[in-house]
């Protein structure tokens, strides 16, 4: 298909479309443009309680409240982010609403642009790989989500491992676990590092930087009592997102509870299942030399981290669509006619079924209903673990 792909843009007129499309310049500048105007869409609809939350998290920081509690006088629904989250917001809290927002979604957007290209991939696959998820990006953008940097830190801690910059490595794992606990994945590198006694070391000190911080702006004592309401706050959400009709739970556990109607099936034979499989790879010591066995375990991970967790919601696709995107990417020309299929699947149903490319009645009555938006990624990791307990991987890099 590849080989059609390039006959088709080698023609004048085509090949200068697509090597301008290709230029990361132009990427970067159409990801600014599409920041602001669905940033000021948003200001101006007055759809941005995501961002009110966050902001807010700074204040409530500031004055010794309960940052996780109600507060429906400034933001419906409650904050879910680590204590050390409404110290980073504060910046961006102090500022005018807009103009706050506006810096909110560009800094957001740089830090997974730019981790992006950290990947060992060539411009050609790098810049596809930015297209490939400016949708997803989009959706995560209209709600203001973190989870566009949660996605990037993944991606940098292992782009960071890879170039053997340990200590920095170990900051961002612990900072992304620090504000949403997604980051704690980042240690499923760990068995690619050589040193691994000093990595420990450092994940130590950059908790305990991390830990404290916040108690130089609020006090101690505020702090450890926000870590206690935050376990209490990620309890109770955990027993509401498994419903029938919660907006989260877009997970493969989701897809069973509301497909069976059961809302009662557990989480826990699903993770602890996952988690074998995600692991069993691990064994193919001989294969951590390939570094193309490696971007299939980042693949893996971004995809595992969404598709296994019944927080996840639309928005949080952001993160598992860069592993799909990655999969496909690095992939062996010609890629097999299995694998561009379920491409072509995820872009559709799972990237695009929030958009109008879906009649209202079926994204309505059936792919939210039953957490279909879950159901490619599910397919496309269940692949991918396949591969990579089965295939001989070559070192070179795509």
């Amino acid at each position: 298909m590849f080989s059609k792909i390039n006959t088709f843009y080698s023609k004048p007129l085509l090949s200068k479309a697509w090597e301008y499309l290709q230029t990361h310049r132009i990427i970067l500048f159409a990801w600014i443009v599409v920041a602001i105007i669905i940033t000021v869409k948003q200001y101006v609809l007055g759809s941005y309680n995501n961002y009110s939350i966050f902001k807010y998290a700074y204040f409530h920081a500031l004055d010794g409240q309960n940052l996780y509690a109600a507060y429906p006088k400034d933001h419906q629904d409650t904050n879910h982010y680590g204590p050390l989250f409404s110290l980073l917001i504060g910046p961006f809290a102090l500022l005018p609403d807009l103009l706050g927002m506006i810096f909110w979604q560009l800094i957001n957007v740089l830090f997974l642009y730019f981790s992006i290209k950290q990947l060992p991939l060539n411009n050609r696959n790098i810049s596809i790989l930015h297209w490939i998820i400016l949708n997803e990006l989009v959706t995560a953008m209209l709600s203001f989500q973190f989870n566009i940097s949660i996605a990037a830190i993944i991606i940098l801690s292992y782009t960071l491992i890879e170039k053997k910059k340990n200590f920095w490595a170990a900051f961002f794992i612990i900072l992304g676990t620090f504000i949403k606990l997604y980051g704690v994945v980042g240690l499923a590198f760990f068995f690619f590092i050589k040193d691994k006694p000093k990595f420990i070391i450092y994940l130590i000190f950059w908790s305990a930087i991390l830990f404290v911080i916040p108690m130089v702006f609020f006090s101690p004592q505020f702090i450890l009592q926000s870590y206690l309401d935050w376990y209490s706050s990620l309890t109770e959400k955990q027993a509401l997102n498994a419903s029938l009709n919660s907006m989260q739970d877009i997970s493969l556990m989701g897809m069973f509870r509301r497909i069976s109607g059961n809302p009662s099936i557990p989480n826990l034979p699903f993770i602890i299942s996952g988690i074998l499989l995600f692991c069993l790879p691990y064994l193919r010591v001989k294969q951590y030399n390939s570094p193309i066995f490696r971007l299939y375990y980042l693949a893996s991970v971004l995809i595992f981290v969404v598709i296994f967790s019944n927080s996840s919601e639309s928005p949080t696709y952001i993160i598992a669509m860069s592993g799909v995107g990655l999969w496909f990417i690095i992939q062996q020309v010609p890629v097999k006619p299995v694998f561009i299929i379920l491409f072509i699947f995820a872009m559709l149903l799972t990237s695009f079924s929030p958009t109008d490319i879906f009649p209202r009645f079926i994204r309505n009555e059936y792919i939210k209903p039953y957490s279909l938006k879950a159901f490619p990624c599910v397919l496309i990791w269940f692949t991918l673990c396949y591969q990579l307990l089965t295939k001989k991987f070559v070192a070179q890099i795509k």
